[in-house]
């Protein structure tokens, strides 16, 4: 299927850019509350992905507690769009401007903030007790769960919920982020070492009479596996579009994603189709596992096997018709949450028709 609407009509928006099918969103935001619902999980979707309050207030709508962020600017953004329950999922070092910029969110919103060091537990303390007047920062001890990127190691996670009762703090619980699920077929067991490390954190407060209501984790690819029997919160980002790396992971088939790049064909070679969707519209990442820069999901068997700043190749399957110059097609990004980050706007479709715009009031707010 290609696109309708040719380049050169004026009744068309000029391309690249970024769409969302409002149907299917609707119904992956349904979906995801949904699996929630059934296993006792407090959903608290990562705004990171979509930087987009009108696509938070819809999975409010769908019964999120409240919205996971990035960066305290992120926090700052959302928080001036209404949205007053934020978790800063990141071992914040506050320090400078960025500690008191915490205090100033933290007396509006009910904030919490990762943390993996009793260095950086004191540094929240200071932004919470700074100024005129202290405010509350919850703190989430985040522990590594097999990633091993940030958070201390599960049975230590007591030493840093302890410092942060020291200076005054409230800990709210403990986190992990299952990343190596972005890996084939290790979505099962990275769910089950995330449920292993989280137990042993969790118990490790208890033990020393520190509660731990909040055990949040969870990513889009193991979303699937996540059960309520350690975990109460769960914290998916890209699942309200999917992306080609979800498609090639074997998290959801194309008809699940509801993100693509409208782009128009602008040069045919043989089976090459050269696209003006390059880097700048759907990013530059690729996994290794992925099979290309991008996947067209009306088109299965193509791939996108360049890619430039304004230019995609497209190594079209020899069994189907090429498209003709000027004709639209839609590319699927590997990685929703950069591509994003490159646009002003979503464009809004329902069947195929635009209906509307969305701000990514957060793009680019990585402080």
């Amino acid at each position: 299927m290609v696109v309708a609407g040719r380049g050169h009509d004026g009744g068309v928006r000029d391309t690249p850019y970024l769409a969302v099918d409002e149907t299917l969103l609707e119904s992956n935001l349904a979906a995801m509350a949904e699996h929630a619902r059934q296993h006792g999980l407090a959903l608290r979707p990562h705004a990171k992905t979509h930087k987009t309050p009108a696509i938070a207030r819809r999975q409010l709508a769908h019964g999120a507690v409240g919205l996971t962020v990035a960066t305290v600017g992120e926090a700052e953004v959302f928080a001036d769009a209404g949205f007053d329950d934020l978790f800063i999922a990141y071992p914040v070092w506050a320090e400078g401007p960025r500690g008191q910029r915490l205090h100033d969110l933290a007396g509006r919103v009910r904030l919490r903030v990762g943390a993996d060091s009793v260095a950086a537990v004191g540094m929240l303390a200071r932004a919470a007790s700074g100024g005129e007047h202290p405010v509350p920062i919850a703190v989430m001890v985040e522990v590594d769960s097999g990633h091993h990127r940030s958070g201390i190691e599960p049975a230590r996670a007591a030493e840093i919920a302890a410092a942060a009762h020291e200076q005054g703090l409230t800990v709210d619980g403990v986190f992990t982020f299952p990343g190596h699920s972005y890996g084939p077929d290790e979505a099962r067991r990275a769910a089950g070492d995330e449920e292993a490390a989280l137990r042993v954190a969790r118990d490790a407060l208890l033990a020393v009479g520190i509660p731990c209501p909040v055990v949040s984790g969870g990513s889009t690819p193991s979303a699937g596996e996540s059960r309520g029997d350690v975990l109460t919160e769960l914290r998916p980002g890209v699942y309200p579009f999917y992306d080609a790396q979800q498609w090639e992971l074997g998290t959801v088939g194309p008809g699940r994603i509801a993100l693509t790049a409208v782009a128009t064909v602008v040069s045919v070679r043989g089976d090459r189709v050269v696209v003006d969707a390059g880097s700048k519209i759907i990013a530059a990442d690729r996994p290794g596992y992925a099979s290309g820069h991008g996947r067209l999901p009306h088109h299965p068997g193509a791939r996108v096997v360049a890619l430039s700043e304004h230019h995609a190749t497209i190594a079209w399957p020899a069994n189907a018709p090429l498209p003709m110059l000027g004709e639209r097609v839609r590319i699927a990004p590997n990685h929703v949450c950069t591509a994003i980050n490159l646009v002003d706007e979503l464009v809004v479709e329902r069947s195929g028709t635009e209906v509307g715009t969305w701000a990514v009031a957060a793009r680019g707010r990585n402080t």
